[in-house]
């Protein structure tokens, strides 16, 4: 069984970075694509980016291109990162990581919180004006 534990999460002002971490542990997810979602209050939970098992093909949505980066390591220390520049206040919101366990080494990515299988517990992200 698969574990996910978010952190890095925090206040920023506007303009700020921060970096998300994502870390795995029990069952591998070497071989699986992964992705970050967020969910602010009073809204559903939304897209944010994915990584394919090798880290060859992300995605993100447009409102976040060119300012975050999704990016992984597939070592002993299985880590997904989501380095986040420019925040602004519409970024605030729970950040999530999640595994979508399918079709090891396929190199797909998945765009809807319904492919994926495990997630973690979040982390909260405030972008101060």
């Amino acid at each position: 069984q698969v574990q996910l534990v978010e952190s890095g999460g925090g206040l920023v002002q506007a303009g700020d970075s921060l970096r998300l971490s994502c870390a795995a542990s029990g069952r591998s997810v070497i071989g699986y694509a992964m992705g970050w979602f967020r969910q602010a209050p009073t809204k559903e939970r939304e897209f944010v980016a994915a990584i394919s098992w090798n880290g060859g093909r992300t995605s993100y949505t447009p409102s976040v291109e060119g300012r975050f980066t999704i990016s992984r390591i597939n070592a002993a220390k299985e880590t997904v990162y989501l380095t986040m520049n420019s925040l602004t206040p519409e970024d605030t919101a729970v950040y999530y990581c999640a595994a979508a366990l399918r079709g090891p080494y396929n190199g797909a990515l998945y765009y809807v919180a319904s492919d994926y299988d495990v997630w973690g517990q979040g982390t909260q992200v405030t972008v101060a004006s």
